[in-house]
């Protein structure tokens, strides 16, 4: 009986170990401080969360508010942060399959997101409370008031974004719709008139308008948006990244507290306008 019973003991004391094993294996948090390493996504060309100073190289030319929250988690758990730039549709895709820890791209909630996604809380929200709206060349800015007026219209926007669900959501008619790699090309198609109006972020949209001209946003017109649904996320994958996702939470709220988030913000807004966004 006693050789059964310490069988049994044994049987237990490996199927805990096992246990214990596959549950620091699908702990993301864990595999990072095991490596020493956090690699980070984003788009680097949407000022000033992320963008390039062209007269930097290496990682030290990628700069802007999300690599600054970047820096800060990767400093708290103790690791190197590793940068990853890529396309914003291979950020989305990316974090989704788990090929990288953490998503920090300006990346707004949307239900699918957070359907496909493990998102952290809101880190930032514009303090003039802008959204998302419309964008176009200066001597068309009193004809696009309504997603109506957009009947005859060509309208662009980034693949995969926001804000191509707002235009999904809103509007329910157009000349014809184009999607860009990057809202840097969307702004630049409105510039160059291969299209009308750009489905943007005010705020960032605005920026853009100054350093460049001829362009502005359109002031009488917002798409309903939902507080509750505010800010920008921090994202990774489904799948094991609870306890990864608790410290970038932490960060979030320290910073925020700090008023980190709008500090930075005022200093890139300056910071690319003083690159005149030409890259």
């Amino acid at each position: 009986m006693m050789k059964k019973l310490i069988a049994l003991a044994l049987c237990l004391v490996t199927v805990l170990a096992v246990c214990s094993g596959i549950a620091a294996e699908d702990d993301r948090l864990a595999k990072i401080k095991e490596a020493g390493v956090i690699t980070v996504c984003s788009e680097p060309y949407f000022p000033p969360m992320e963008f390039i100073d062209p007269l930097k190289t290496g990682d030290d030319q990628f700069v802007g508010v999300d690599l600054e929250l970047a820096k800060y988690i990767a400093d708290r758990i103790g690791v190197r942060l590793a940068y990853v730039p890529l396309e914003f549709s291979a950020v989305l895709t990316g974090i989704a399959e788990g090929k990288y820890d953490l998503a920090i791209s300006a990346l707004a909630w949307s239900k699918t997101r957070a359907e496909s996604m493990n998102l952290s809380i809101g880190y930032y929200t514009s303090d003039n409370n802008d959204d998302y709206g419309f964008f176009c060349r200066v001597e068309d800015q009193d004809q696009y008031n309504s997603p109506e007026d957009l009947r005859n219209a060509v309208v662009v926007t980034q693949s995969g974004s926001v804000q191509e669900g707002y235009y999904d959501e809103f509007v329910k008619e157009c000349k014809e719709f184009k999607r860009t790699s990057s809202m840097t090309d969307a702004y630049l198609a409105v510039a160059e008139g291969k299209a009308d109006v750009c489905v943007c972020s005010i705020s960032a949209a605005r920026l853009w308008a100054e350093a460049n001209g001829n362009t502005t946003t359109v002031t009488d017109y917002r798409f309903p948006f939902d507080d509750t649904k505010g800010g920008t996320r921090v994202a990774a994958c489904p799948d094991g990244t609870d306890s990864l996702m608790e410290i970038v939470n932490q960060c979030i709220q320290e910073l925020t507290e700090q008023n980190k988030f709008m500090e930075w913000n005022e200093q890139y807004q300056e910071y690319a306008k003083s690159l005149g966004l030409s890259f």
